[in-house]
This record gives C-alpha cells, sequence and structure tokens, in this order.
C-alpha cells in the first residue's frame, strides 16, 4: 500500500493584537505610560525627543515594541517595564516577526505604515551593554527577516492617518484607510 502524503496544516500568524501601553516623554527614554493618545503625522501628540535629528520626524513617527519583548528581556535580567525602550505603543500578540516594511496596521482610530526597523542607540546601555545585541544584529539592519533578532528592537512607522488610541485598543496588520 502506497503511503498518502499527509495534508499539512496551516497555522496562521495572528495578525491582529492590542495595544498594552501608550507611551510619551519630554524627550529621550524611558517613556512614561498616558491615558489615552492622539497620533498626528508627527507622532503622538505630547511626546518630544532628546536628539530631534535622529529620532522622530515623519519617516520615525511612532516607534512601536511588542511587550512580549519586553517581558522576555526582563526574564533574562534586564530592568526593564513598558516605555523603558523608548517605545509609543506597547503592543500585545501581534507577532513582531511577521512584520514587514511597507505593511499597514491599523492602530485605535490611527492607520500607520511600518517604515523601519529600529536600529538601538547607545541611550539603551544604562539597561546594561548588551542589551543591543540581545535585540538587533547586522542581519536585522540588513533587513534580513530570517534573523533571530527580527522585530525585537521595534518598528518606526509613518502615519497614514492619525487618529485616538487608547489601551486595549486593536492593532491589526492589513488595515486600510477608512
Amino acid at each position: 500500500m502506497e503511503e498518502q502524503p499527509q495534508p499539512t496544516t496551516h497555522h496562521p500568524q495572528p495578525t491582529e493584537g492590542s495595544i498594552v501601553q501608550i507611551n510619551v516623554s519630554l524627550g529621550g527614554i524611558p517613556k512614561r505610560p498616558i491615558l489615552s493618545g492622539m497620533i498626528t503625522p508627527l507622532g503622538l501628540a505630547g511626546d518630544a525627543h532628546a536628539h530631534p535629528q535622529i529620532h522622530g520626524g515623519p519617516e520615525k513617527a511612532v516607534l512601536l515594541i511588542a511587550a512580549e519583548v519586553i517581558d522576555e528581556l526582563k526574564s533574562r535580567g534586564y530592568p526593564l517595564f513598558y516605555g523603558a525602550l523608548g517605545e509609543n505603543l506597547t503592543t500585545r500578540g501581534l507577532d513582531y516577526r511577521q512584520l514587514r516594511i511597507g505593511q499597514q496596521l491599523r492602530a485605535g482610530a490611527a492607520l500607520l505604515e511600518i517604515a523601519k526597523v529600529r536600529g538601538p542607540c547607545a541611550a539603551l546601555d544604562i539597561y546594561g551593554p548588551s542589551i543591543k545585541q540581545e535585540i538587533y544584529d547586522a542581519q536585522a539592519k540588513a533587513g534580513d527577516t530570517s534573523s533571530p533578532r527580527w522585530g525585537m528592537s521595534g518598528f518606526y512607522a509613518r502615519v497614514l492617518q492619525g487618529g485616538a488610541v487608547h489601551p486595549d485598543d486593536i492593532i491589526s496588520i492589513g488595515a486600510t484607510l477608512a
């Protein structure tokens, strides 16, 4: 009797998660939680950057980092909390390893587009000298999505449509303009 090929089971990656926390600062890290936010073309209203020549602007308007990454780093002994890495939106449930440059995300009432992988800067050294190597490598820098560190450093997004965001709002891949 000839062996029949087994059907492959497709496990789709989550295309939807939620916003755990919204974070702003007067410049630099950490960013602190706020109850709700308004995303504008230049990022979250009330958020500032210590080095505006490096951070912010329309191509780096919003920084997203997965809570799962922060939780993992905390389990490895890094003294982190949501907002510590400078993210504006801390997300949960959205598979950051599946995010790609150019993808659109609906975050609350806003529409974002992934613009680039965040390259971590020396400001993160306050959490330990090796943290940058934990979340970013040459492969991720080169845009190689097979890197084991792909997406761990977060993603910068441009704003296609501003809008309000709140904790527990849905964040989903593949959204379009309303």
